[in-house]
């Protein structure tokens, strides 16, 4: 990787009139603005379609776009949505309304589906069925809800009356196929004009599916699964610096000794269709991938125990495209991995500034073979975690920032200081890659933090689009010409 910076800014977060971030013009806007700024990596969260809880890592299907992302202003250009319907999806909501988009926004889509005249390019996709599992698992969530529902037959994938079922639901079928179909044209020439304006797509891969998803449903043998498919022991953390208790993710674990007998290929598969979408992708949860906390069913998080996962079998072979997300509890086994498969880990200023000097996150400690992060999506923004502190803690730790700053670089004085100065730090460092979170760049508070682990209600931040200021664009720009991280 060439040293270069970026911006972390999830889709849903962009601004626009209809209530969460789509691959419509405000996304052509932040590319813009990536390079206004001298940014050369845009870094999203994962783009599936969510279920329940609205978490980007909980996704119906692995290989699915998520259906709010589609740009309804374009649906309009193409006489697919009437002024009256696109006016009616308008929303001015300072945060993400999911209850609002989910009783309103597939009811719009439908419209626009039953004005839609199939294209040559539209059947090649249906005959291909290159959405069959989603479009098959939507159908069946549809009319029964979800996966533990489903009758055996259709739970167990009984082929000939699947097909009757689509069949009679030939139009329905049609329409999630459909919606697949335009998110991902959308999405294709959306990362067409970024790439063309040097920017890179820094995509994320969870490390586990959902239960209630199409990919358990289609492959219930990769999965440690009870003959009625439901989970023996479910995904999730020990306690850690996130969480006192654990969390508890409650995703299906993989059965990676039926795996092993084929080669792992439904993993290799899911990496390389997630590396067709991005230009980096970086593996969430990467630790789970040396070995992986199991959770028995009905128990809590801190109940649960290690076992070995095979991750340099499934990883061998694999570019230097990947990232790993090697935060949270970490021994050796993950650090060899990391080392034997010489993908880049993650650094996270946040947490440098305990008073260790062995700290891995310390500036000083930081080498070239990473990406370094002020805060990540799951973090508390700079300005809030500065706000969180005692006046006290406040003193030690802007005593400690001051200490690791560059030389010439203007002091912290106040906790408005922090996330400038954090900033500026990463953009110092060794890392071949300095991501910044937007909430960072702006200075804001907590209000903007993205998730907090083991709480609802997140993934709802939502910025103006006075927020993209050409003052922040610049400082950026000149800090990556200092640090030599322009492309």
């Amino acid at each position: 990787m060439q040293r270069r910076a970026g911006i972390l800014m999830p889709i849903f977060s962009l601004p626009n009139d209809y209530g969460i971030g789509s691959f419509g013009k405000e996304s052509y806007a932040f590319v813009d603005y990536l390079k206004s700024a001298g940014q050369s990596v845009w870094q999203v969260l994962p783009l599936g379609q969510t279920s329940f809880g609205d978490s980007p890592y909980q996704t119906t299907a692995d290989v699915s776009f998520n259906p709010y992302f589609i740009d309804l202003e374009a649906l309009f250009k193409d006489g697919l949505l009437t002024e009256k319907e696109l006016l009616s999806a308008k929303s001015k909501s300072k945060k993400i309304d999911y209850g609002k988009l989910y009783a309103s926004r597939f009811p719009l889509l439908k419209k626009a589906f039953s004005r839609f005249s199939p294209t040559q390019e539209f059947l090649k996709v249906l005959r291909g069925k290159k959405y069959d599992g989603y479009a098959s698992f939507m159908l069946l969530k549809s009319i029964y809800g979800d996966l533990s529902r489903f009758p055996n037959e259709y739970k167990h994938g009984d082929k000939r009356k699947l097909s009757a079922l689509k069949s009679e639901h030939k139009n329905e079928y049609g329409f999630f196929v459909f919606m697949q179909f335009v998110a991902e044209k959308q999405y294709k020439k959306l990362k067409e004009y970024a790439n063309a304006n040097g920017i890179k797509i820094l995509g994320d891969l969870p490390l586990y599916v959902a239960y209630d998803s199409a990919d358990v449903w289609t492959d219930p043998k990769e999965f440690m699964l009870s003959p009625d498919l439901t989970p023996k022991a479910v995904a999730g953390v020990p306690p850690d610096y996130f969480s006192v208790d654990g969390q508890l993710w409650g995703n299906p674990l993989y059965d990676y000794d039926k795996m092993k007998c084929d080669g792992f290929k439904w993993w290799k598969s899911r990496i390389r269709s997630a590396l067709s979408r991005y230009d980096y992708l970086r593996i969430d949860h990467f630790r789970g991938l040396d070995r992986f906390w199991a959770i028995p069913i009905d128990m809590p998080a801190k109940d649960g125990k290690w076992l070995p996962a095979p991750g340099r079998e499934i990883l061998k072979n694999f570019n230097n495209r990947l990232i790993a997300e090697d935060l949270g509890v970490i021994d050796d086994g993950v650090r060899d991995l990391l080392k034997t498969c010489g993908y880049p880990g993650m650094k996270v200023l946040l947490f440098a500034f305990d008073g260790n000097p062995n700290n891995p996150y310390l500036p000083s400690n930081v080498e070239k073979n990473s990406v370094c992060y002020v805060g990540t999506h799951d973090n508390d923004t700079a300005y809030g975690y500065a706000k969180s502190l005692s006046a006290e803690a406040f003193k030690e730790f802007k005593r400690r920032l001051n200490a690791a700053l560059p030389k010439g670089v203007t002091p912290v004085k106040t906790k408005k200081d922090v996330a400038a100065a954090l900033t500026e730090l990463a953009f110092s460092t060794k890392s071949d890659l300095a991501i910044i979170n937007f909430a960072d760049v702006i200075g804001a508070d907590n209000r903007y933090r993205i998730n907090t682990p083991s709480t609802v209600g997140n993934w709802t931040t939502r910025y103006k689009k006075e927020d993209f200021t050409p003052e922040n664009a610049s400082r950026l720009k000149l800090l990556a010409k200092k640090y030599k991280r322009l492309i």
